[in-house]
């Protein structure tokens, strides 16, 4: 068999193997859309979306307490995890060593391998009864799932950011200092800047991976259906929602779990696209 032959069956290989994913990507898709769509038509999509009551034992199915306690929970855990990320590239781009950076990243990113039912029972067992004693409520709440979910996302936001730091040429810094900058003047108006792209993206990509996280949040939110007005309040989230009552739901309240899931991915998607958009930006 000629060399060229062999290349092209080997293309062909990886080829399919790569759209395999595509493939098991667009039959989730059609799944969870064929098996949602029917409820939201029916309850009409205003009314799903926007509606305060879910109690499927009646046939009533609206899920914006879900939504809006999914957007606080992910907003604390952005307010919690991007200083602290931003920090740490910033550091391990521009000012540490060889030494510190081959120990410090790793054990930043060694944070992403823990599972999330670890961090929900350190989150039980101490960050609850903390928040509960010395802060207010009942330790379940906004508060409590905002400060786990950020140290979740941590690794996320702070490598994409670290490579967007590393990215930026060595002629912004250089030009920086022969203006008579210090050190850090060079970093936060010349290298930060430069970056902006970069960690714009990382911070959506965090809040994807915020909001899309399941068992840290069943065990910490509090599992309440209610629009969080406090910090201290309980919520339930659109993905502890699916996975608290996935179990023993039928019929039309099965078919508006997977509803909620649709709007779920829909969410998760947009972020996605949004930042590969910042991304693809920033490159051109």
């Amino acid at each position: 068999m000629k060399i060229a032959d062999k290349e092209r069956i080997i293309s062909n290989i990886l080829l399919l193997t790569a759209l395999s994913s595509i493939g098991a990507l667009a039959l989730i898709t059609v799944f969870i859309f064929v098996e949602g769509l029917p409820v939201i038509l029916k309850t009409g999509i205003f009314d799903f979306i926007f509606g305060m009551k879910w109690k499927p034992a009646k046939g009533i199915f609206s899920i914006f307490p879900m939504i809006a306690g999914s957007f606080a929970v992910m907003a604390g855990a952005m307010m919690v995890s991007v200083p602290f990320a931003l920090c740490c590239s910033i550091y391990l781009a521009e000012f540490a060593g060889d030494t510190a950076r081959k120990f410090i990243k790793p054990a930043i990113e060694l944070l992403a391998g823990i599972p999330s039912v670890v961090y929900g029972f350190i989150g039980v067992t101490v960050l609850v009864p903390f928040v509960k004693n010395y802060i207010g409520g009942n330790g379940f709440s906004v508060l409590s799932c905002s400060l786990v979910l950020g140290v979740m996302v941590l690794p996320t936001i702070t490598s994409i950011s670290f490579d967007a730091l590393r990215a930026v040429p060595a002629s912004y810094r250089e030009g920086a200092l022969a203006l008579g900058a210090t050190r850090w003047q060079a970093v936060k108006m010349a290298v930060v800047p430069a970056a902006g792209s970069g960690i714009i993206a990382a911070v959506i990509l965090g809040m994807g991976r915020a909001i899309g996280e399941t068992m840290a949040v069943i065990m910490i939110a509090g599992n309440s259906l209610i629009i969080p007005l406090s910090p201290l309040d309980p919520v339930r989230t659109l993905t502890s929602n699916i996975a608290l009552e996935m179990g023993y739901a039928s019929g039309a309240h099965r078919q508006a779990l997977f509803a909620t899931g649709v709007v779920l991915f829909i969410i998760i998607m947009g972020l996605n696209v949004l930042a590969t958009r910042i991304i693809n930006r920033a490159v051109k």
